[in-house]
């Protein structure tokens, strides 16, 4: 995730009765990132929300908001059936991954101790930040969502201390209701956020009157937020033999800008960019012809790529030509970028790796 927008059709912690009606707005406004709480409306009515995300190339998000341990477990296996990509919230992870650990969603606990309806994270920043840490360690937890704006204290240090403290993805959530705490979550270095009773109250500025005009003015506010985030970005590097030069020179040149980020390769690739950059932080997969683009292709689908830059030389015929096909369906159906030469990657670079 490179600082996304979560819009969430909720209010005051229940899923808002017309969601189904909003979702058509909100999509209207170009939101990607669509998510609900597994309280307020019928299971039917939320199976065919979450299919309509789908159906519209969206990323769909459950939010846990029961606070007894088999109501967390019913909705965690609710989660499952409705299919979502990204399960939010709950705090009791060991049960939930026991149950989630064999489906492909993501799973994003809360860290802290949460109280109330709506939540609120209690406890001191030092125990949070804690529980963020043993969480994380967790193998079937990919990520933390964290009440940010529901804790009484310093909440940009907070998650400032959070955000640091691991290194798994972490989502604000909880009364994100001005372009402020925008700013804040991105410069804490947040992978995303959550919107939900702001936005159907309409408390963002906007250009017009309307839900989804408040959905797009949301989104500008990300737009502008992203390029202050220090979230490190996940970046794929590949490239074909013959533009493997290419793409050694375009490490060289943003080599700066690449600093930080996590840069995951195919294994010739890799080799060839740690050698000339070793202060970059380079994770090696398979070859592309034992099974390196496949595996970036895999995370693509799980949502672990925030882009991919894929140098192609379409002047020959090559043995991998079906594995970049491959790897173009699913960044198209995932929606994430993919460059597959110089110029694009140098806009790509641009847009994501600006600080």
């Amino acid at each position: 995730m490179a600082f996304d927008f979560i819009l969430m059709l909720t209010s005051n912690d229940c899923t808002i009765a017309d969601a189904r009606a909003r979702l058509d707005e909100a999509l209207e406004g170009g939101v990607r990132h669509i998510g609900f709480k597994d309280v307020g409306l019928p299971f039917a009515e939320l199976k065919g929300l979450a299919d309509a995300i789908r159906r519209a190339g969206g990323r769909s998000y459950l939010e846990v908001v029961s606070l007894d341990a088999e109501s967390e477990l019913a909705s965690a296996r609710a989660a499952i059936d409705l299919d979502v990509d990204c399960l939010l919230g709950g705090t009791r992870a060991e049960d939930v991954t026991a149950l989630t650990r064999h489906h492909p969603l993501r799973y994003f606990p809360f860290p802290g101790r949460i109280t109330g309806h709506p939540s609120v994270l209690e406890g001191p920043a030092e125990a949070i930040v804690d529980s963020a840490r043993k969480l994380a360690d967790l193998e079937h937890v990919h990520g933390l969502d964290l009440l940010a704006y529901r804790f009484d204290g310093a909440v940009p240090a907070l998650m400032a201390s959070v955000c640091a403290a691991v290194e798994k993805p972490v989502i604000m959530a909880g009364s994100i209701d001005s372009p402020d705490r925008i700013s804040d979550a991105a410069q804490a270095g947040a992978a995303g956020f959550t919107v939900g009773t702001a936005a159907l109250a309409g408390e963002f500025p906007a250009e017009g009157e309307g839900f989804a005009e408040q959905v797009r003015a949301i989104l500008d506010l990300t737009h502008k937020a992203r390029a202050t985030s220090i979230a490190p970005r996940r970046l794929a590097l590949s490239a074909h033999d013959t533009r493997k030069p290419q793409l050694r020179a375009w490490v060289l040149r943003h080599r700066r800008a690449l600093a930080g980020h996590r840069l995951i390769c195919t294994g010739g690739t890799g080799r060839m960019i740690a050698e000339a950059a070793p202060e970059l932080q380079v994770q090696r997969l398979q070859r592309g012809g034992r099974g390196g683009d496949q595996q970036l292709g895999a995370l693509v689908a799980t949502g672990d790529l925030d882009a991919m830059i894929f140098f192609a030389d379409p002047t020959l015929p090559h043995s991998g030509d079906a594995d970049l096909q491959a790897l173009t369906r699913l960044s198209v159906l995932h929606d994430t970028p993919l460059a597959l030469g110089p110029a694009a990657a140098d806009m790509m670079a641009g847009a994501l790796l600006a600080r």
